[in-house]
């Protein structure tokens, strides 16, 4: 069976994609579910640990630096990685500061902790990415990205609403212990069902530096990482902070419910897998017009004092971000003539960087200045996003 549906992970036929995509989409799902699941867990955190939340926040968010410094890592060492087993041993070696952060009640070693999950996370998000651009055709690839993406939309949506349920259910420890098992799980599938990674005959061996400079070189390239940066700087600042705004005055939702707000993302599970394809066809640019369009609406209905209109406009703008990102993540793929562990690592490195930014930046806003003058500089991004990708043009050859 493993042989089987290895060998499918490679092919182009209808079946082959399906399979791809499924195995794929959870892999990335199981990889970044601790990524997002913290998210939701940030009031009952701030509570727990007794701090404000902009610390909280920074602390939840603090996966991001280790994310950062991992993408640049493993592009450094990508010659030397064997593609399937760095998968597969990152995501068994995540279960262990995941686990451990059910028993710690110190802020700075739960942020720490979310460091080290952030290396091991990224080492996996990088080696898989770098997987697909490596074993699958042009082709193929753009829909296996928007399947990995896809993924993270599910553990978006189905990581928090695990985290919220489990911390009702189990306390915070046990959403923790959790997460852990199911890395555990992500794991072994990655070892199972990956088919295993050739080296290519005779490689060339080009310095890492020479790697990020050839790719930097790019102008291309250079707003695609760019763009990387804001869009993670929005997304994280969104989701984030609007857990506070949702439980506060202003919106008064019982923090029960909170778990239930992340339906949000359901819309989205059905919109990202055809990003690559649609990118494909009509090219990243105007496809990362129109998803900006879609978020920046979306982020002004967040101003509404109406409870629906902001978690529609949460949707709206959750479809918009992850559309917006499955494009950016494909073109990086197509446009980077060599070296894809390299461009992979420095996209990655720098939508995290966006993230922690996001994180400390935003935080400091919403405590503040409160959530209108949040919601407008997260506005700016977006625009200043969809001003950069003028230079997103399809390379011909």
């Amino acid at each position: 069976m493993a042989f089987t549906v290895a060998n499918a992970l490679r092919g182009d036929a209808p079946r082959d994609v399906l399979r791809r995509g499924t195995i794929i989409g959870i892999i990335a799902f199981l990889t970044l579910i601790d990524l997002f699941g913290s998210q939701a867990l940030l009031p009952r955190l701030v509570a727990l640990y007794g701090v404000d939340a902009a610390t909280m926040g920074f602390a939840v968010n603090a996966s991001t630096i280790g994310m950062a410094v991992s993408g640049l890592t493993v592009a450094w060492f990508s010659d030397r990685i064997d593609r399937k087993k760095g998968i597969w041993v990152s995501l068994a070696l995540l279960s262990v500061p995941t686990l451990c952060l059910a028993f710690t009640r110190d802020a700075s070693v739960f942020m720490a902790l979310r460091i080290a999950q952030g290396v091991f996370m990224a080492a996996a998000f990088t080696l898989t990415m770098t997987y697909l651009s490596e074993t699958c055709s042009k082709t193929a690839a753009a829909g296996a990205m928007a399947a990995y993406i896809t993924g993270n939309v599910a553990s978006n949506l189905f990581g928090r609403l695990m985290a919220a349920s489990l911390a009702d259910w189990v306390g915070v420890s046990g959403s923790f212990i959790g997460f852990a098992v199911l890395n555990l799980l992500g794991a072994f599938i990655a070892f199972r069902y990956l088919c295993p990674t050739l080296p290519p005959p005779a490689p060339i061996r080009v310095s890492p530096l020479k790697a990020w400079a050839e790719h930097m070189r790019s102008a291309q390239l250079r707003a695609a990482f760019f763009i990387g940066f804001l869009l993670l700087f929005v997304f994280v600042g969104v989701f984030t902070y609007v857990n506070l705004e949702l439980v506060g005055p202003r919106l008064a939702l019982d923090p029960v419910y909170l778990g239930l707000v992340y339906f949000v993302f359901l819309p989205s599970l059905f919109t990202t897998p055809v990003a690559g394809s649609v990118a494909a066809r009509y090219g990243a640019r105007p496809v990362f017009w129109a998803a900006s369009i879609a978020t920046c609406a979306g982020l002004a209905m967040a101003l509404s004092a109406s409870l629906s209109v902001v978690l529609l406009g949460l949707a709206i703008a959750g479809a918009g971000t992850f559309f917006a990102q499955a494009a950016a993540t494909g073109y990086v793929g197509r446009t980077a003539r060599a070296n894809h562990a390299a461009a992979n690592g420095l996209y990655l490195t720098s939508y995290y960087l966006g993230g922690l930014i996001g994180s400390i930046v935003l935080g400091q806003v919403y405590t503040a200045f409160g959530w209108t003058v949040c919601v407008a500089v997260l506005l700016g991004a977006m625009l200043l996003a969809a001003l950069i990708a003028i230079a997103l043009a399809e390379r011909r050859d």
